[in-house]
């Protein structure tokens, strides 16, 4: 079996002052695969057209497939969302005065994620919670109006972060409801597409049900929500993306098989996670996730406005099966 090459990346040094030269990173979470030569790269080579075409290549499944569930990340791939995220994680941090050690002493001003820095960390790992767990254990644990000193004991931390999530995610719905956002260009009509050809349809997001639910109430409509065949959040599954739970879960729920699923994601970590489940995937890039290596996707895309439903199937009837 042909295998591409896989490419290998240094782990960068994160910094919420990462200034805008620096690129966003994709994270390294495969293990090395012994048929594929390994080359060392210091960064990622841009190679994204701005165009509306779409790259495209041929993938080994285990059997050749049929499109029978479109399956659809919510953020990033429904809307456009990475800076709302960001900006309701600095309204928690600046509401209960969230300050840590490595901040300066003399400004003292509340924790801030900037643009590059929160692009990088929302590359390399996913969920909200996993990402403030993996900060805070790098940058030490902060002191807040939650807690006076840095907390040690586990139970402790927990509820740090839980109130913290709790806080950005209800901030997160006000800017939903506010009524500014809205989804992706050819998102609604793919969906449309699919149901008409009774295909299932299905959304797997890794962010908390209450938000997502409110995402796709305001953006899809409600009678598009109602109409999903499976809908899962980061709630239902007990590990995040990249690992496959969520996609084999919906797998299992729709009654389909894994190769003749479709996934539409926009990062690595959830290509990762589609490719693990055994579900080819196309990926729609934001501005955050276009440098990412995208190897594995059996199409690229900026976005979904020249794609039709028959365009996704001629797709998956080109996957090569394996051998």
């Amino acid at each position: 079996m042909a295998c591409s090459s896989m490419i290998t990346l240094s782990r960068p040094t994160l910094s919420p002052s990462s200034s805008s030269s620096s690129s966003s990173t994709a994270p390294s979470f495969l293990p090395p695969n012994p048929l594929c030569h390994v080359t060392t790269l210091p960064r990622f080579r841009s190679f994204r057209s701005k165009s509306l075409s779409s790259s495209k290549k041929q993938l080994s499944v285990s059997a050749s497939a049929s499109l029978q569930a479109l399956v659809f990340d919510c953020d990033g791939v429904i809307l456009e969302s990475e800076h709302l995220h960001r900006q309701a994680y600095n309204d928690a941090f600046a509401h209960f005065n969230v300050r840590c050690p490595s901040s300066s002493d003399e400004s003292q001003q509340p924790l801030n994620w900037g643009i590059d820095f929160y692009d990088q960390l929302q590359n390399r790992i996913g969920g909200g919670k996993p990402k403030m767990r993996w900060y805070f254990g790098e940058h030490g644990w902060p002191i807040s109006t939650i807690f006076e000193k840095p907390p040690e004991a586990d139970e402790d931390r927990v509820k740090l972060i839980d109130t913290l999530q709790d806080w950005k995610t209800e901030m997160y719905k006000e800017i939903i409801k506010s009524g500014t956002v809205e989804p992706r260009p050819g998102v609604l009509r793919l969906m449309d597409e699919a149901k008409a050809a009774g295909k299932k349809l299905a959304v797997c997001s890794a962010a908390t049900k209450s938000s997502v639910i409110l995402c796709l109430e305001n953006l899809i409509g409600i009678e598009r929500f109602q109409s999903l065949d499976c809908f899962l959040a980061g709630d239902d599954v007990k590990e995040k993306k990249p690992d496959p739970s969520i996609y084999l879960t919906a797998s299992n729920r729709l009654g389909v098989s894994p190769r003749d699923c479709l996934v539409v994601e926009d990062s690595v970590i959830g290509l990762q996670a589609a490719t693990r489940a055994g579900m080819s995937c196309v990926i729609t890039y934001t501005s955050s996730t276009a440098e990412q290596d995208f190897k594995d996707a059996i199409a690229i895309y900026p976005d979904l406005s020249n794609l039709r439903l028959k365009d996704l199937e001629l797709l998956l009837q080109k996957v090569v099966p394996a051998s």
